[in-house]
C-alpha cells in the first residue's frame, strides 16, 4: 500500500539515455564544460514537458556510465509521477528529450534509446501495469540530495531564463551563459586527494572504471559485505539496509550480480567522487590486498584468475 494522506509521496527511478547514432555520446557531451550545460539544460526541458511543469520531477544526480547517461529522479507527487509514466509509455518524453537535445546542441537530429529503471525493475516491462510502476517507483526512497554540480547547473539554467524573458534576442549564447565555472578533481579538494599510497607507491585516485567494477565483481566473493560495510561509513547510499537489501534482492543471482549490484549503487551516488583510492581503502581494511594489487595492475596476467 502506498503513501496515506499524512504521509507525503516520494519516489524515486532512473532514466538510462543513449544515443543510437554512433557519431553523438551522450556522455562525452555532459563531459564536456561546454556542452554540459545543452544536455542539461534538454533534459530540464523534456522533463518539465513530460510532468506539466519545471517542478514536476526532481534531477539528484547525472552519471556518465558510456554508453549511457543515467539520470536519477525524485518524485513528490503521485499525480505528476503517473503523468511522467503516461508521457514515457507514449513516446512523448523520448520525442521530446530528442527534440531538446537537437535544439540545444544545434545538431540535425539525436536519435535516443530510452530505459526506466526503479531498483531492480525494468519499467519498462510492465509500463502497462500504471499502479505497479507507481508502487515501484514509490518503494525507491532517494539516497542522495541533489548533486552539487545538478544545483549549479539549476542556478545557471534559471539566470538564463530570466534573461531571455527580459531580452528576446535568443542568439546561439545559451550555452555559453549557462556553463558553469571550471572545477578541479572533486569538488572537495582536501577531502579527496588526486593521489593516494599502496604499499608504498603513489597512485592516480582517478574514478572507478567498468574495468574495475568486473573485476571487483569477479573477485571478492563472499567478502563482498564487507567491503559495502567499509564504504558505507562514507556512502549514504550503502547505509542500513541497503547492504542487506541488496544481498536478499539478488541472491538468486550469485555472489557476482551481489558485489556488482553493491559497487553500483556506490558509484551511481558518490560520481566523480567514487574514487579507486576509496575503493581500495577499503579492500585494504578487509584484507583483500591481492584484489587491491589486480585493481592496481601490479599483478601479471597469470596472476590473475
Amino acid at each position: 500500500k502506498m503513501a496515506g494522506s499524512s504521509t507525503p509521496w516520494i519516489g524515486s527511478a532512473y532514466l538510462f539515455l543513449q544515443s543510437t547514432c554512433k557519431t553523438i555520446a551522450l556522455p562525452a557531451l555532459y563531459e564536456s564544460s561546454q556542452k554540459k550545460p545543452c544536455v542539461f539544460k534538454a533534459l530540464k526541458l523534456a522533463l518539465a514537458d513530460s510532468t506539466g511543469g519545471v517542478n514536476g520531477v526532481d534531477m539528484l544526480k547525472v552519471h556518465c556510465s558510456h554508453p549511457h547517461l543515467i539520470v536519477q529522479l525524485k518524485f513528490c507527487k503521485q499525480e505528476n509521477c503517473r503523468q511522467f509514466l503516461r508521457s514515457y509509455r507514449e513516446g512523448a518524453l523520448q520525442k521530446s528529450l530528442q527534440s531538446h537535445l537537437q535544439l540545444s546542441l544545434a545538431t540535425t537530429t539525436v536519435p535516443l534509446q530510452v530505459e526506466l529503471k526503479a531498483g531492480s525493475e525494468h519499467l519498462d516491462k510492465i509500463l502497462k501495469d500504471e499502479d505497479h510502476c507507481l508502487e515501484c517507483i514509490y518503494r525507491e526512497k532517494p539516497d542522495r540530495l541533489p548533486d552539487e554540480e545538478i544545483r549549479e547547473l539549476e542556478e545557471g539554467l534559471k539566470s538564463l531564463m530570466l534573461h531571455q524573458s527580459t531580452n528576446n534576442n535568443v542568439a546561439g549564447k545559451d550555452c555559453s551563459s549557462l556553463k558553469s565555472p571550471p572545477r578541479p578533481y572533486p569538488h572537495q579538494g582536501s577531502s579527496l586527494p588526486t593521489q593516494f599510497t599502496f604499499q608504498g607507491q603513489q597512485f592516480d585516485n582517478r574514478t572507478i572504471t567498468p574495468d574495475d567494477h568486473q573485476k571487483f565483481a569477479k573477485s571478492v566473493s563472499k567478502k563482498w559485505k564487507q567491503v559495502g560495510r567499509s564504504l558505507q561509513r562514507s556512502c549514504r547510499a550503502l547505509r542500513d539496509p541497503a547492504i542487506d537489501n541488496l544481498a536478499l534482492e539478488y541472491d538468486r543471482e550469485g555472489l557476482y550480480e551481489q558485489a556488482y549490484q553493491m559497487l553500483l549503487r556506490f558509484i551511481q551516488s558518490e560520481g566523480k567522487k567514487a574514487t579507486i583510492g576509496r575503493l581500495i581503502t577499503a579492500l585494504e581494511e578487509n584484507g583483500l590486498i591481492s584484489l587491491a594489487e589486480e585493481l592496481l595492475g601490479l599483478h601479471s596476467s597469470e596472476d590473475c584468475s
